[in-house]
């Protein structure tokens, strides 16, 4: 998938995310997704992506920087550490101030070890990079 196809596809994502509360079905996200509101750590640009998510208590989400098993971070992960108060939709909370944090140890194993137990497709990513996927938590602000 080239950039420009990938940008359309996260678009069409964020558009039926907004469109129905937060209810994805193009897809097979559901209710599984946040949308992550970053700021480009080099270009200073508003960006919006679509991530999946644990809800780990009414006041964190989980999210892991998978990529989908590719050999390096997505951007957004990098624009979240860069600037970590942000904000996220969601599908039952509406808009969200959030603080980021990155997951370390053995906080971050036991995270991860949700998302594969959520998705085999988490599995697959991790078996396809030989990078510790990260997890982040987004704190209610």
């Amino acid at each position: 998938m080239s950039d420009s196809e990938f940008k359309d596809w996260n678009q069409s994502i964020i558009d039926e995310f907004r469109a129905n509360d937060g209810n994805v079905t193009s897809v097979p996200f559901g209710r599984g997704l946040v949308l992550v509101h970053h700021v480009g750590a080099k270009t200073g640009a508003e960006r919006v992506s679509p991530v999946a998510n644990i809800r780990q208590d009414p006041d964190t989400w989980l999210i892991a920087a998978s990529k989908a098993g590719a050999p390096e971070n997505p951007a957004w992960y990098h624009n979240l550490l860069a600037n970590p108060e942000t904000k996220i939709e969601t599908p039952d909370d509406g808009v969200v101030d959030v603080q980021v944090t990155e997951l370390t140890g053995a906080e971050r194993d036991a995270a991860w070890e949700r998302f594969k137990a959520m998705s085999p497709g988490f599995g697959e990513y991790e078996a396809k990079t030989d990078r510790v996927i990260p997890v982040l938590a987004l704190h209610r602000r």
